[in-house]
């Protein structure tokens, strides 16, 4: 229909952890689509990234993508800049290239039918996970899920235990707790994203974990809105610490100068 009103699609493909090698955008109509290469073929994201997200789309298109443009001439490649219906450089930065040749490798190494027995492997983890949850944790949406699987913590907050509180709880047990009030549109969200590369024994952990955190907040929730309790540092003053980040250190000059 918006290709009949003379429009283009663009599909979100941040997460593509549920389609590579069992769906093409292209074959939805999709004309352009970008991806998180961290998110959905294994590259580093923070420190050892950072993030990268090319941008795919259809032939129509090509003409009009930026400069430089990479080309191959027989047995060599070089830049090309003689592209007069680009929409010219976006930047001087070529990109992440790092990241690029790490998604790639991932690619080759899997083949075609790696890549669609990862993407079962994130489905059946999300959904095993969802199963043996479904009792102790909200499920907003009955449906199954795909690569992620959302709660909410409605069940836990009649005895004032909240999202964030069962996340940090999480830590205790030697968890990195999972996304949380995400999506918005879900109250007090949890959203589980297990991917490919986690085991059984591991989501059985999570799962024992989990089930813990739900009956402690039944016997003493009081525990688990203290959490954590294993770490060197109680909670941080997170909402401050996003609106005033101290992105260096300050040497305390009063304390300096009654010490020297």
């Amino acid at each position: 229909m918006i290709h009949a009103a003379g429009g283009l699609v663009y599909m979100d493909g941040a997460n593509m952890n549920a389609l590579v090698g069992v769906a093409r955008p292209g074959d939805m109509g999709v004309d352009v689509i970008h991806l998180n290469l961290h998110k959905t073929f294994s590259t580093p994201h923070g420190g050892g990234g950072p993030g990268s997200g090319p941008c795919c789309c259809t032939k129509e298109l090509k003409s009009f993508l930026p400069v430089p443009r990479v080309v191959k001439e027989g047995e060599n490649y070089k830049l090309d800049l003689n592209q007069p219906d680009s929409i010219g450089r976006v930047k001087a930065f070529y990109g992440n290239y790092g990241m690029f040749i790490r998604a790639l490798a991932y690619i080759q190494t899997h083949g075609a039918s790696g890549l669609r027995e990862a993407t079962e492997s994130a489905v059946l983890n999300a959904r095993y996970v969802g199963h043996f949850l479904t009792e102790d944790f909200d499920k907003p949406f009955l449906s199954d899920s795909m690569h992620e699987v959302i709660f909410s913590h409605k069940k836990q907050s009649r005895k004032g235990v909240h999202t964030l509180d069962i996340a940090k709880r999480l830590i205790d047990y030697g968890f990195h707790p999972m996304t949380i009030y995400f999506p918005l549109i879900v109250e007090g969200a949890m959203l589980i994203e297990p991917t490919e590369s986690v085991g059984r024994q591991d989501l059985d952990a999570f799962i024992d974990a989990m089930k813990s955190i739900a009956q402690e907040t039944i016997d003493d929730p009081e525990l688990v809105i203290g959490a954590p309790h294993s770490t060197r540092i109680g909670r941080l003053d997170e909402a401050t610490a996003a609106r005033k980040p101290v992105l260096r250190w300050k040497p305390d000059m009063e304390t300096l100068t009654k010490t020297a």
